[in-house]
């Protein structure tokens, strides 16, 4: 009989209020969120602890993460936006990479978070890199969570031999010590010929660009006087090795080059060094880095800057705990510990502190307040598919002229960017 009582009581709940509990009763409804990150992102025990700490601060929310591949990533997010509703198994948070988030706002598929980002969580501290590519037109869709930029990794033992006693820190510095390095038997610096991402930075301290929007427009402009100065920076640090003119910095994969042989140096992300002892784990202790150097010692120089955003899809259904997650992922305490974690950077400056026990990540993250990313339009994309700035490179550095090689690969830019209906 009792049983038949327990039994008619939750049928007359369940009819009192569809789903959930019976109001007046104390029992909190709880709400998912479906996070997207991606793999290799943040670690599983950083996951874990975050996770433990967000549902007690948030007793009515559970988390429910899921680790995606990058590989073929875009589509499953366009499909996510693209649904009218959230089922229930959409994603509520997605990870995506700071230069994709233009590709995701073209459909209108994004949470604007502009208001959250002014008034709560500091939008003006933010690194430029990860910034600006999350904001559209003045409106912030894309929050910045990590960063990662390139810097000069060296060998110690090659810089004493050679003599070279101080670490260079401007350009004229950076040529003349690389000229020490680069003696026989010796490469001063690794630096393959199509290496754009490098080239972009000395572009960018030269007050150049890859390309401008005017008017909702854009046009390539490698053939400015400050991208020409930028491009023939490169030429000159990079004639002080035997870098492949005619390829990029992956073919061969560089890490193998700076293992195998006597470079003294090479510009990547600092974690390129683990793969570097992999292959030749004589160099333990031999590997430093410092940020790239800038025109003058008072700043580095501009990097590239790749990394993360966090991205709310407009159709999910629990916005509040939705931008809430956002908020904890990318506040100062959990975004410091990601960084201190997985060896990224912050995604303020001021927060360069917390990676400043490791000589690596504190070299990025000098470099990273000058970081900047690809010109911010989804059509970018069509560049890199077929990208003129590496042809033009490998004609100035075999000797054509620069100003003809820069006007012809902007022309290319340009109507890879233009859209047409």
């Amino acid at each position: 009989m009792r049983r038949r009582l327990l039994a008619l009581l939750c049928v007359s709940a369940a009819l009192l209020t569809s789903c959930g509990v019976l109001p007046g009763t104390g029992g909190p409804d709880r709400s998912t969120i479906t996070v997207w990150l991606m793999k290799d992102s943040a670690s599983q025990e950083f996951l874990d602890r975050f996770t433990a700490d967000f549902e007690r601060g948030h007793p009515d929310l559970d988390l429910d993460i899921r680790v995606q591949e990058w590989t073929g990533v875009g589509d499953k997010v366009e499909a996510a936006l693209e649904s009218e509703s959230d089922d229930g198994n959409g994603p509520d948070v997605i990870e995506v990479g700071n230069t994709q988030v233009p590709r995701y706002v073209v459909g209108r598929g994004l949470l604007d978070l502009t208001l959250e980002s002014a008034a709560k969580w500091g939008r003006d501290d933010w690194l430029p890199g990860l910034a600006e590519p999350g904001q559209q037109r003045f409106h912030q869709y894309g929050i910045p969570w990590y960063a990662a930029n390139r810097v000069v990794i060296y060998r110690k033992d090659l810089f004493e031999q050679a003599g070279v006693t101080s670490l260079p820190r401007t350009r004229a510095e950076w040529l003349a010590a690389t000229g020490k390095l680069n003696a026989a038997g010796r490469q001063g610096i690794y630096l393959a010929g199509q290496d754009w991402y490098t080239l972009s930075g000395f572009i960018w301290d030269e007050g150049g660009d890859l390309a401008t929007e005017d008017g909702g427009r854009w046009q390539g402009a490698l053939d400015t006087k400050a991208a020409l100065r930028g491009m023939d920076f490169y030429r000159r640090l990079q004639s002080l090795g035997r870098g492949p003119v005619g390829a990029d910095e992956e073919h061969p994969p560089q890490a193998g080059v700076f293992a195998a042989g006597r470079v003294a140096q090479i510009v990547a992300v600092p974690g390129l060094a683990r793969a570097v002892l992999e292959q030749n784990p004589a160099l333990e202790g031999e590997l430093g880095f410092f940020p790239v150097p800038g025109k003058s010692a008072d700043r580095p120089g501009a990097v590239f800057t790749g990394g993360s955003d966090l991205v709310v899809p407009r159709n999910t259904d629990v916005r509040e705990g939705a931008v809430a997650v956002v908020a904890a992922l990318t506040g100062a305490r959990w975004d410091t510990e990601l960084a201190r974690t997985m060896d990224y950077v912050p995604n303020k400056a001021k927060l360069a502190g917390a990676v400043a026990g490791e000589e690596g990540a504190a070299a990025m993250a000098a470099g990273a307040a000058q970081g900047r990313a690809t010109p911010s339009t989804p059509e970018w994309a069509a560049v890199e598919a077929d990208n003129p700035i590496k042809g033009c490179m490998t004609k100035v550095l075999t000797g054509a002229d620069p100003a003809t090689e820069a006007r012809r690969a902007a022309r290319e830019i340009t109507r890879a960017l233009t859209v047409t209906s």
